[in-house]
């Protein structure tokens, strides 16, 4: 299932991934890890989607996997903003209670449930459907490496902390041109902003 080398994607012309939500061939690549569980429960259940969304958030957390549990969230509106659950703007209560709820299967699952891996892709899915939550150098660091989770790679924190300092210094540009997650954090560390 998972893609064995970053591709480009003929929709966006980003590496595949990268483009996610907004491109549907990127969607489709990043959510198909969600919906491989998603799927299977809603054929068992023989009921509507949203009405098998609001009982999967009723389980108890790590009953079913966090998969279903985002995508439930993904397939319900939140009825104070009419946002997708979870992805509301700050000040709606019901958005953030429900996503800080998302967060209690990491705590459960990890690691002997659910990879290093798995827990960076779910939180750069959840980062990219809701942008408008986030610093923007944390939506763009989370856009830059989403191709190479989708691989299955992880990061490690020198990485993570080259490759932030770098969207930092501005240079956003230039880590969009890296194909792999090494060339990401190999830039060179001068200059450490662009000039204008």
């Amino acid at each position: 299932m998972r893609p064995t080398a970053v591709i480009d994607c003929p929709a966006c012309g980003e590496l595949a991934g990268r483009g996610y939500p907004t491109c549907l061939v990127c969607a489709e690549l990043v959510d198909q890890f969600w919906t491989l569980d998603w799927r299977p429960l809603v054929e068992a259940a023989g009921l509507p989607e949203q009405e098998l969304a609001e009982l999967v958030l009723q389980e108890d957390v790590g009953k079913l996997p966090w998969t279903c549990t985002d995508m439930a969230m993904t397939v319900l509106r939140c009825t104070a903003c009419g946002a997708e659950l979870g992805t509301g703007d700050l000040p709606c209560l019901r958005c953030r209670v429900a996503d800080e709820q998302r967060w209690a299967w990491d705590h459960i699952g990890y690691p002997t449930r659910m990879t290093g891996n798995e827990h960076a892709m779910r939180v750069a899915r959840m980062v990219l459907r809701a942008p408008h939550r986030q610093r923007e150098t944390i939506v763009e660091g989370w856009r830059l490496t989403l191709p190479f989770l989708l691989l299955g790679e992880l990061p490690t924190n020198s990485q993570a902390q080259r490759i932030r300092a770098h969207v930092l210094a501005e240079r956003y540009d230039e880590l969009a041109a890296c194909r792999s997650l090494y060339e990401l954090a190999a830039l060179p560390s001068v200059p450490w902003r662009k000039e204008g």
